[in-house]
């Protein structure tokens, strides 16, 4: 299945480009784009298989991204975010999962994880209330989760978790016009005192212990893969793919662009040739930097064998150098784009450049914790309560 859904992707590439500035003026992705994602059978690559989804290698799953996100920022963003949380429900209690997918496996789920609500424990489960930011494609889900810290009667923190919430219970505030992923319609979620049952409401103790209730029905070797190495490889891949983008729109541009100043086609400019070899050469070390990493979890689950630590911090420290040299890749072939690359329009390298900078914003891409985390761990400190 995952063969096909590439095969799909890459032949849809090319309408998504044709997109990317009708996702930056409405500021959302396209329905019709997230329709024909769907119909590749994208958000299933993640799903288990208990729900007819393919339960997929994650490298399936991150090179489709990045081929989205090599065509249009926004819609790649989207599709990674989106896509990745199909994996995240599978950790839930089947009846959770059953709530999702049962009458309808084509739900998809958006998600805000920062805990900036409220959530008390009451019989039976939770109330919850609060505002969450950067929704992500939140228009076209169903359902969210929502992460928050969970207080007792004193107002003090007790547990950290991801709650699962209907559409029907919570409301979406437009808010989202930024620089860059224009189009990702990342919007605020608004949830007003809901009851959330106890089965909807996932600790990330034993998400962090791999430990979790889903396992009872998703037997297969990616819902063995710690958290933090999954979902900041989804935060990291849309933006190699970005990078890429850039890289070939830079270069087939360059090819005919003639510099006045110097009276020479900018393609027999040494200068620019070393600029993109630099640029190539950094990209292909990201993708190989992720890749390489999340391969080597996937196999070791594979096995059934613990996946130790120190692979668990060294796919944090890649992917945070591997959005580092990306958006550094942008860099520099945006400084040699022309005066032209700064015009307002659908210029494709300053697009790319916008995008890849708002990406390096996310909190997955920190690069110092991430790094001290790895740091530590080299040095025999025990860092088991950072790494989700």
């Amino acid at each position: 299945m995952a063969d096909d859904v590439l095969a799909a992707v890459r032949d849809l590439a090319p309408v998504l480009r044709e997109r990317a500035a009708e996702a930056e003026e409405s500021r959302r992705v396209p329905d019709a784009s997230v329709k024909e994602l769907e119909d590749t059978g994208f958000f299933q690559l993640l799903q288990p298989k208990a729900f007819g989804g393919a339960a997929a290698d994650p490298v399936a799953f991150y090179t489709a991204v990045k081929e989205i996100a090599r065509a249009c920022g926004s819609t790649g963003w989207v599709a990674s975010v989106v896509g990745v949380h199909p994996w995240h429900v599978a950790l839930f209690d089947p009846r959770a999962q059953q709530e999702v997918w049962g009458t309808d496996p084509r739900t998809r789920i958006a998600s805000s994880y920062a805990p900036t609500g409220k959530a008390a424990a009451v019989d039976g489960g939770f109330r919850l209330s609060g505002r969450w930011h950067f929704s992500s494609g939140c228009d076209h889900a169903r359902w969210v989760l929502l992460g928050c810290l969970v207080t007792d009667a004193e107002g003090k923190p007790v547990d950290m978790r991801t709650f699962l919430i209907p559409r029907a219970e919570y409301r979406i505030d437009d808010v989202w016009d930024t620089v860059g992923l224009r189009g990702t319609g990342s919007n605020d979620i608004v949830v007003d005192d809901v009851f959330v049952p106890e089965h909807r409401a996932l600790s990330f103790g034993p998400v962090t212990a791999l430990d979790v209730p889903g396992h009872e029905i998703n037997p297969e070797p990616v819902y063995r893969l710690p958290y933090a190495g999954v979902f900041t490889t989804t935060i990291a891949t849309p933006i190699v793919g970005i990078a890429e983008g850039a890289y070939e729109s830079y270069a087939e541009a360059t090819r005919k662009r003639f510099r006045v100043s110097y009276g020479q086609q900018v393609a027999e400019d040494p200068f620019a040739q070393v600029r993109i070899a630099r640029a190539a050469s950094d990209i292909d070390a990201a993708w190989l930097q992720l890749t390489r990493n999340i391969g080597a979890m996937y196999e070791l689950a594979g096995r059934g064998e613990e996946i130790p630590m120190e692979l668990r911090a060294r796919t944090r420290r890649d992917q945070v150098l591997a959005t580092e040299r990306a958006v550094g890749a942008v860099d520099l072939l945006m400084e040699n784009a022309g005066g032209n690359a700064m015009r307002t329009g659908p210029h494709a390298v300053q697009r790319a450049w916008r995008d890849a900078h708002t990406g390096r914003g996310h909190a997955a891409n920190d690069p110092e914790r991430a790094l001290v985390m790895y740091g530590q761990c080299a040095l025999g400190i025990d860092i088991q309560d950072t790494m989700a």
